[in-house]
């Protein structure tokens, strides 16, 4: 049964300052287990702008920064692993180093979504040449996962994002789509690119 969100606020109010009792903790925390949505959203209300600062001090760019703040909170809901990762102790914390995490592994792959349009630069030297071709090799990565990897049901959002760069509100009007139900397709491509990159799923 969902917890009241009375409740669910006395025992979030009690992780943060330390206040609660055991047992008060341990019934919040079988709920985050749980992925109880009422938990976790007030959850992710309360800790929205520690976890904005932990993405900013990795992530300057605006849109960027507020689609991985949306991942966070689309992680908590739909990995149960995630939540069994925390087993106490200080929430806002925990969730600050999640974000911090995402944030980095993000910076780290931002090099493979390239425009195709940026294709068409000319190198004047040997260094600009190096660029040119690791662009073209980012952008065959990227046609490749799409035709071998990526779902068709999140093709326009792949395009969309990932090739045409729109931001993620733009992205959402043209695609006609609720923006929560584009950037929980987003997080599900970025999970899916990061094991095709990271982990050698390429054929």
């Amino acid at each position: 049964m969902p917890l009241s969100g009375l409740h669910m606020a006395s025992m979030a109010a009690g992780q943060a300052g330390g206040g609660a009792g055991p047992g008060l903790d341990e019934e919040w925390l079988r709920a985050v287990h749980a992925g109880d949505r009422d938990c976790l959203e007030r959850c992710y209300r309360d800790q929205l702008n520690a976890i904005d600062r932990a993405v900013a001090a990795v992530v300057a760019g605006g849109a960027d920064r507020e689609t991985l703040v949306h991942e966070v909170f689309f992680r908590l809901l739909n990995d149960e692993p995630l939540r069994r990762g925390f087993r106490g102790g200080s929430f806002a914390a925990w969730l600050r180093v999640i974000a911090r995490n995402q944030a980095i592994d993000y910076a780290r792959r931002r090099r493979l979504e390239v425009s195709i349009a940026d294709d068409g630069a000319v190198p004047s030297d040997a260094g600009a040449a190096y660029d040119l071709e690791r662009q073209m090799d980012a952008r065959l990565t990227l046609e490749r996962f799409r035709d071998q990897v990526l779902p068709r049901k999140w093709q326009r959002v792949f395009v969309a994002r990932f090739v045409e760069q729109q931001e993620q509100s733009a992205a959402a009007r043209s695609l006609g789509m609720r923006r929560t139900t584009l950037a929980y397709q987003e997080y599900r491509i970025r999970r899916l690119l990061r094991r095709y990159v990271l982990r050698g799923d390429r054929q």
